[in-house]
């Protein structure tokens, strides 16, 4: 699904260079490498503030920690995405509310979350799926009329632009109260490990997540809260920096890539390719598309087969996994993910794909299509 050792050999020497330096200097943790990075990446981002962290659920949970929320306060987002959405809001004794999504770009549904709030709620975490932003002048209206925090999960979409109706064009993950992101390394700005970052332009917040991240301290050794230990290692930071000059340049690589697929499916009957929304760019950490009357599982084999690997993104609701309350929901209120859950399948997507590899996956599926 990702070539992470071709990228690698693009970027060796300096990659080899930095790691070589850091080994000689021992400065391991909170070095000048993790201070550079977060410095670039403010800058990258346009926010004032960029909180390194140990990975993307941990950034998750600490941010919701900065925000004082208290067990039983309800916190809504999406059903169909990853676990660690959800998993941090009840690790922490929040009441997840888990909403349907739009079915063309995959993200939180805007009606959902409107007829999700009662009194309790007080947060909603719009995930920004496969690479592109949700609609999030809608989510952070609603968000002021409800006087709700917004944190947005950007672990798929870093470098991804909304582009507001109002005129404006913010960094995904730089428009509500935080954001979140990973670094795990087949994200589009991956280390070689884990890693992982949040983002705020609130002073306030900021100062609460760095002594979040770091044991609750503020001054060392004086505790203003109870906090984690989740800090991004020099080593990683080092690998992060080279790797985010170079991530505008994966961005268009990856979207090049998402082209010849969609010119090629989109002439394939039965065959829905991503569709891009008017309000934000779509930087493809996912290609993913939707194919009625498949059999995914049997697809995703004869593609093995090919020696194409294919994923499917997700396979079962969130709302019907035990770990999240299933009994409590009805399955007919997610109409849009259930029916996504049966037909959605994700062909590799990274840097490195050229035409013949291209042509050869898009080749294979099509006989699968078509037998």
């Amino acid at each position: 699904m990702v070539d992470l050792v071709s990228q690698y050999e693009k970027i060796k020497p300096e990659i080899d260079k930095k790691l070589s330096e850091i080994m000689s200097s021992a400065s391991f943790i909170n070095g000048p490498e993790v201070k550079e990075f977060q410095t670039e990446l403010e800058n990258y981002l346009d926010v004032k503030h960029v909180i390194p962290c140990a990975n993307g659920t941990d950034a998750l949970q600490i941010a919701l920690m900065a925000l004082g929320l208290q067990p039983g306060d309800e916190v809504i987002t999406s059903d169909f995405t990853f676990a660690a959405t959800v998993e941090v809001i009840k690790l922490l004794k929040l009441t997840p509310v888990l909403v349907d999504v739009e079915r063309d770009t995959f993200n939180i549904s805007i009606d959902a979350i409107k007829k999700a709030i009662t009194p309790k709620t007080k947060a909603i975490i719009p995930v920004h799926l496969f690479g592109q932003c949700s609609n999030m002048d809608d989510i952070m209206a609603i968000a002021k009329q409800h006087q709700l925090y917004v944190v947005e999960d950007t672990a798929q979409a870093i470098g991804a632009k909304f582009i507001s109706k109002d005129g404006w064009t913010k960094s995904a993950g730089c428009i509500g109260d935080i954001g979140t992101t990973s670094f795990f390394p087949s994200k589009n700005l991956g280390c070689f490990g884990d890693g992982g970052a949040i983002f705020t332009n609130n002073d306030e917040l900021a100062t609460t997540l760095r002594s979040i991240v770091n044991h609750g301290m503020g001054k060392r050794y004086y505790y203003d809260r109870v906090g984690v230990n989740s800090r991004l290692d020099s080593m990683q930071a080092a690998i992060l920096r080279i790797k985010l000059r170079q991530l505008n340049s994966y961005i268009e690589n990856r979207q090049k890539a998402a082209k010849y697929y969609s010119d090629f499916f989109s002439q394939i009957e039965g065959v829905e390719v991503p569709t891009i929304s008017d309000f934000s760019t779509h930087v493809f950490h996912q290609y993913t598309l939707k194919i009625k009357g498949i059999n995914q599982f049997e697809a995703q084999e004869f593609m093995k087969e090919k020696g194409v690997p294919m994923m499917i993104y997700y396979p079962m609701p969130l709302h019907t996994q035990k770990a999240y309350d299933a009994d409590k929901y009805n399955h007919s209120d997610f109409p849009i993910t259930n029916e996504l859950c049966e037909c959605v399948v994700s062909l590799p997507m990274h840097t490195e794909l050229d035409e013949e590899q291209l042509a050869y996956i898009t080749s294979s599926l099509k006989a699968y299509l078509t037998k």
